[in-house]
């Protein structure tokens, strides 16, 4: 099982640690700006932690940064630091919950504000090397006509080489990437961070955070060894599974009875009964 980071272990390119120190929009305007190129006047949070926890066909997401400027448009930002195909998906998904908690049911279409989903990635998920790769929709057939929804999704590549950034942009993807420190806005962001660290609040809010993950984690870890041992149980042995996965007697035999008497219930559900130790 993957050992979670300690606080004092985080760094700017750990989501929460990215999340918290953005709650600050003396850092976080900046950040905008440098990024989409724009000037904004003033930026406001919904709500001291604005988070969308909102689960839609047992799916979640949590929206770390989340703020809208003085002209009613929505900014949500997010650091990801692992490569999977599933990116441009996740990016769709996070637009769909956006727009959903920015319009009030009843009202018009053309009430919803326009956004930005913007991701900073410690990886290039295109392969072309580009510091920033900007969507949004355009016909096929002519590409110079937009849709002109309002809805756009960048993509920061930290490593990047190719394309035209601002020298205060590049300082920062060179502080996300290495933590390298040498301007006064990426000496205000490591600032932030040791504050963060020290901040007692913060550290309990990362506590629970990181109580819920390692629950997580070992849910995810039952689930794989109950789904192994429903598939092969007839054909290996207990102590194969006991060596295996390094688990209890009491614990496999515990996922043969659930298995064998209760044929509702599926591997998440045992996987839950073993985690809370439930009889």
């Amino acid at each position: 099982m993957k050992r979670l980071k300690t606080i004092d272990e985080l760094t700017i390119s750990d989501d929460f640690m990215f999340g918290a120190v953005m709650k600050d929009p003396k850092l976080c305007k900046p950040l905008l700006e440098y990024i989409l190129g724009i000037k904004i006047k003033e930026i406001k949070y919904p709500q001291r932690q604005k988070v969308i926890d909102e689960r839609y066909d047992s799916k979640s997401v949590r929206l770390d940064v989340y703020v809208e400027d003085d002209e009613n448009t929505v900014y949500n930002i997010e650091i990801q630091t692992t490569s999977n195909k599933n990116l441009p998906k996740r990016m769709r998904y996070y637009q769909g919950i956006i727009d959903m908690h920015t319009i009030s049911k009843g009202s018009e279409y053309k009430e919803l504000k326009k956004s930005f989903v913007i991701f900073i990635c410690t990886f290039d998920p295109f392969g072309e090397n580009r510091y920033i790769y900007t969507f949004e929709n355009t016909c096929r057939e002519n590409k110079d006509l937009t849709l002109d929804d309002g809805a756009l999704k960048v993509i920061v590549n930290v490593c990047g080489t190719v394309g035209n950034i601002s020298s205060e942009l590049k300082a920062v993807l060179d502080y996300i990437a290495k933590g390298i420190a040498d301007t006064d806005y990426t000496k205000n962001l490591d600032i932030a961070v040791e504050k963060v660290r020290n901040d007692e609040e913060w550290r309990q809010e990362y506590m629970t955070l990181y109580m819920r993950d390692m629950e997580n984690q070992q849910l995810g870890n039952y689930k794989r060894i109950v789904s192994s041992i429903r598939k092969k149980k007839d054909t290996l042995s207990s102590d194969f599974f006991i060596d295996m996965f390094d688990i209890s007697d009491n614990e496999y035999n515990k996922i043969i009875y659930f298995i064998n008497n209760k044929p509702d219930m599926d591997d998440e559900d045992i996987a839950d009964k073993l985690l809370n130790d439930e009889e």
